[in-house]
């Protein structure tokens, strides 16, 4: 019998799998053979059924049908497919008339017509139903009061909304909940449209806080909604709000109170903006705080979730106050709904970037989350975890990650990776067991980012912590043997050239690169060329080996790859020829053996190991410049690298620069943006074009646009600051915004008269500056080159004839008149003088410009933040930060910051700063700058420290 019924039961599982399995075909197969019914429709079809308008009976009879052919006329209105204006006036006069009709469908059809479509209608058009939506406005049925409340406030404007004003603020206060909350929403929206509207809507205030003590939880919401938008500007006013709800008690709308409580983060968090404590605030912001804290223990989830994550994101929150909100969150991490999970996982794991300690509490229940069904909370989990979990528990956090990386996508792993980086960077002890555990995933199944994101952090990590390096390397060889991405394999191949003659046994690479040579396509094949080249470079030992490899690709099918072996080889051959390699005797002492690098004035070392002096794309825009420069074609000395124009990084690469991107990832992201590349204007082809101006020679840059007048004057003024070696040339674009008016001999005065550095020398006007129209005049300062280069102030005067002119033909009507216009003072700074180029090597750099002509000073500034005394500094000293120090990395928040800057003065010396900037003291009262510049000369160098205000 109990087999029988063991049969039984296997027979009803497997009907119920053929069941579920032809169900799931069935459904595959529906949702492959849906088509919309929206898919064919005809804008000509559509409004010859819409006549069904006009006919009452029709109407009466068959609502549907007039729902239908509306929903068609919102969906071609919103596809694209719209109508002229007469077929618009058409229709909208028949939907007018189904104001009539009974129907609860079929009305609400029609406002959602009226309030999509009365946009773009006629005026006139309007006013017409303008009466019947008034009409609704004060009937008895809710649903129609509320409806027509909506759209009327949509289509209304400024003048027509003192006639309905007196029934929104009836309605504001009405005791039907539908009707309040539309009248208040529709308040929302009239505040925002325009200027007039808001004051307006200001008027009704009181009827608005009327409203937020009604009973209904929605009315409650919006008249929430609408009090902070109009007192969102009276930042007393929005205190004095806060105070009165967080104390009164009066709220019983959950998503009201979520409301409060965001007001009240946003009061608490612009009260301690600048850098005070939780213990140093006034009584409203205590007030605030502890009203946050008792809305912890409200009955709502949602009040309770807004407030502990209000908490956790309070600026000055010490980790002691945390601890409430931090116990709420970890009690929600047992929650039955994954929503109410996932909300608590995500306000840990930010607090656990900046507060790990505080989070560590609830690593117990982080742990159970790992095996979440919900990948998004068990990814949350697992990265949180890596961030608070001590060194002790790593071995046992990897066993778990193991299982769990196996199971899900790869956007989920790239994020464990990552968090792995920052792991490996805190405890770099565990750097060969975590490196080890990512390479292992390097050799199972996944994508290109998942791959990439790996090699990118074992990368960062070799280059942070440089005890990773060799085992680093050998994991990334083994993955190159196995690697299906070519992108990667080139990548690693250049790291190997760059690292691996440096380490102790370089001899053991040269296998797994000349295996690529063997095996890989063209591109790899030409990466591992070069490679094996550097090692050769580097190793004067193993060049007899290298050798004979690279002959081998002499007769390589593929072209780059031949080239570059020959090269490598002739310049190989030369370079054993004058520096031939004497091995050590065979009973040398290890000691007496001397290290294994290339002689002083090694060609090959020199060839393939030194960089260029730039980039190729700056080699271009530099070479660019050259050709448009008036001294181009009278010069008869052959082009260097000392005779190109200096060219300043871009505005990409001093972004790039000023983040802390670093490893494949950066050398990625430069290559996806390499054929985005816009091409680089010179902004001193205005200057060259000009004959007078071409005696000054090659500009050596040229600053940003600065203005000297507010942009909605009537006269715009901007100045571009062009930097010749012994003179500047400002470049003032004039625009003129005077519709009657034509601006003739446009010039600006200079007044010179208190500095001892510049003199004006020559001024060109411009003629013509219709009304619309921008033309440049310029005015030429000479610069005395005797006298150290300090921050001058100049007073600006625009200085024209005016000539009447008539708006509509441009004709001269009228006489003319000379006219002055004062502008704002114009700053030339030493910053002026100095081109943001950065330097391959920063510390190479540094330590061959030597201490010789070194400037030390030490200053105190007055910033509260650390960011803004990096990006000050960065300005005052106009230089480029290099190696991405322009910016704090994440986790180094409280410890003092070294900036590395480079650049060019206008003499052609190239300068170096290293700036270590700190908070002073322990409340951030000030920031303490050292600062240490070099450059070739003395005086140059004191110049430069000297900019620092």
């Amino acid at each position: 019998m109990q087999g029988q019924q063991d049969q039984d039961a296997m027979g009803m599982g497997s009907m119920i799998r053929e069941v579920q399995e032809l169900a799931e075909k069935f459904k595959v197969e529906e949702d492959e053979n849906y088509v919309s019914p929206y898919a064919q429709l005809e804008k000509a079809t559509v409004l010859q059924e819409a006549r069904i308008f006009h006919d009452p009976t029709a109407v009466r009879e068959n609502p549907r049908k007039c729902c239908t052919v509306i929903a068609q006329l919102l969906h071609l209105q919103n596809t694209g497919q719209y109508m002229s204006s007469t077929e618009a006036t058409e229709v909208f006069f028949g939907v007018t008339k189904l104001f009539m009709s009974d129907d609860a469908s079929l009305r609400r059809m029609v406002y959602l017509f009226i309030k999509d479509v009365a946009e773009t209608c006629n005026p006139d058009d309007v006013i017409i139903v303008t009466s019947c939506l008034t009409k609704d406005m004060t009937c008895d049925v809710d649903l129609y009061r509320g409806n027509a409340l909506r759209v009327l406030v949509r289509i209304v404007d400024v003048a027509m909304l003192g006639a309905i004003e007196r029934y929104v603020k009836q309605a504001i206060v009405d005791s039907s909940g539908q009707v309040s909350s539309s009248a208040l929403v529709s308040a929302s929206h009239l505040f925002a449209s325009s200027p007039e509207c808001a004051a307006v809507v200001r008027r009704w205030i009181s009827e608005v806080q009327e409203a937020s003590s009604s009973p209904n939880e929605m009315v409650q919401f919006h008249a929430m909604q609408l009090l902070y938008q109009i007192k969102s500007h009276d930042k007393l006013g929005i205190s004095k709000l806060v105070s009165q709800f967080s104390t009164r008690n009066t709220l019983r709308s959950p998503l009201a109170l979520v409301l409060l409580v965001r007001y009240t983060a946003k009061l608490l968090n612009d009260e301690y903006a600048d850098g005070r404590n939780m213990n140093d605030g006034s009584p409203v912001s205590k007030q605030g705080y502890q009203f946050l804290e008792a809305s912890l223990r409200h009955k709502s989830e949602l009040v309770v979730y807004e407030a502990a994550r209000a908490i956790c994101n309070l600026d000055g929150i010490e980790p002691q106050d945390l601890s409430p909100a931090i116990s709420v969150l970890q009690l929600f991490l047992s929650s039955p709904k994954p929503a109410t999970r996932y909300a608590a996982m995500r306000t840990l794991a930010t607090v656990a970037n900046t507060q790990p300690r505080v989070v560590s509490k609830c690593n117990e229940d982080l742990e159970a989350l790992i095996g979440d069904s919900n990948r998004s909370i068990a990814t949350l989990a697992i990265t949180t975890l890596l961030k608070t979990g001590s060194e002790n528990s790593i071995d046992r956090l990897l066993k778990q990650i193991s299982a769990f990386l196996t199971e899900i996508a790869d956007e989920f792993k790239i994020t464990v990776v990552r968090s792995l980086q920052k792991l490996c960077l805190t405890y770099p002890a565990k750097h060969r067991v975590l490196v080890g555990f990512m390479s292992n995933f390097l050799r199972e199944e996944g994508g290109f980012d998942f791959k990439k994101s790996i090699v990118s952090s074992i990368i960062s990590l070799i280059r942070q912590v440089p005890e990773t390096t060799e085992s680093s390397l050998l994991h990334l060889c083994e993955f190159i043997e196995d690697c299906e991405f070519t992108r990667l394999s080139t990548e690693i191949l250049h790291l190997l050239g760059e690292l691996g003659p440096k380490t102790a046994a370089p001899a053991r690479y040269i296998r797994f690169i000349y295996n690529r040579v063997i095996l890989e396509n063209a591109a790899v094949r030409a990466a591992a060329v070069s490679a094996l080249s550097k090692f050769a470079a580097q190793c004067p030992s193993l060049r007899a080996s290298i050798m004979v490899l690279l002959k081998r690709s002499l007769i390589d099918e593929d072209d780059e790859t031949r080239d570059r072996a020959a090269i490598s080889v002739s310049i190989l051959e030369d370079a054993m020829e004058a520096y031939p390699y004497v091995p050590p005797p065979e009973d040398a002492e290890a000691e007496d053996i001397p290290p294994d690098v290339p002689a002083q004035g090694d060609t090959a070392a020199y060839i393939l190991l030194e960089s260029m002096p730039m980039t190729f794309e700056k080699l271009e825009r530099s070479m660019a410049a050259y050709m448009k420069t008036p001294m181009s074609m009278d010069t008869p000395d052959p082009i260097s690298f000392e005779s190109l124009p200096i060219v300043e990084d871009t505005a990409e690469e001093i972004a790039a620069a000023m983040s802390t991107e670093s490893g494949l990832d950066a050398e990625i992201n430069g290559l996806e943006a390499a054929p985005k590349k816009k091409e680089v204007v010179d902004p001193a082809a205005v200057v060259y074009a000009i004959p007078e101006l071409a005696s000054l020679g090659r500009a050596f840059r040229s600053s940003l646009p600065v203005m000297l007048t507010e942009s909605e004057t009537e006269y715009v003024v901007q100045c571009t600051k062009h930097i010749f070696q012994n003179h500047v040339v400002l470049q003032f674009s004039v625009q003129n915004t005077i519709e009657d008016q034509r601006l003739d001999n446009v010039t600006v005065l200079i007044d010179d008269s208190e500095s001892e550095i510049f003199s004006a020398s020559g001024e060109i006007a411009t003629e013509g500056i219709k009304y619309g129209e921008s033309k440049n005049c310029f005015t030429v300062l000479e610069r005395n080159v005797d006298a150290p280069l300090t921050s001058s102030t100049f007073t600006c005067e625009l200085r024209f004839t005016v000539v009447q002119v008539d708006p509509a033909t441009g004709e001269e009507e009228g006489d003319t008149f000379e006219e002055e216009y004062p502008l704002e003072d114009l700053q030339i700074t030493t910053s002026d003088f100095m081109a943001k180029v950065t330097v391959p090597d920063f510390r190479k750099a540094w330590e061959t410009a030597g201490n010789a002509n070194e400037v030390l000073e030490k200053f105190a500034l007055q910033f509260k933040k650390m960011e803004d005394a990096i990006t000050s500094v960065v300005d005052f000293l106009g230089m480029q930060p290099c190696d991405g120090t322009g910016s704090i990395k994440p986790n180094a928040a409280g410890k003092p910051h070294m900036l590395h800057l480079s650049g060019v003065f206008v003499s052609g010396q190239q300068v170096l700063a290293r700036a270590q900037i700190a908070m002073q003291g322990d409340n951030g009262a000030g920031v303490i700058l050292k600062i240490a510049v070099r450059s070739d000369d003395e005086t140059v160098s004191r110049m430069v420290a000297d900019c620092i205000q």
